[in-house]
């Protein structure tokens, strides 16, 4: 448990020291991902993005299992 925490706690520091070129990554943006946005409602669903982001996190997996 404490090596988990550990990791957790340098890849939040990882991702927070490179946000500023992790926020041009079009994640969010992309063909696929549903916006409605009326006026008093706002829904934002990101099939697309989520996708992306579980075959990434997926082949990460497999690559540090190995």
């Amino acid at each position: 448990m404490q090596r988990a925490l550990i990791y957790t706690g340098i890849i939040v520091i990882v991702l927070g020291l490179a946000w500023p070129w992790l926020h041009r990554i079009p994640l969010g943006r992309l063909p696929g991902d549903i916006m409605i946005d009326r006026p008093g409602f706002k829904v934002y669903i990101p099939v697309t993005s989520m996708i992306v982001i579980s075959a990434f996190l997926t082949l990460l997996a497999r690559i540090f299992r190995k």
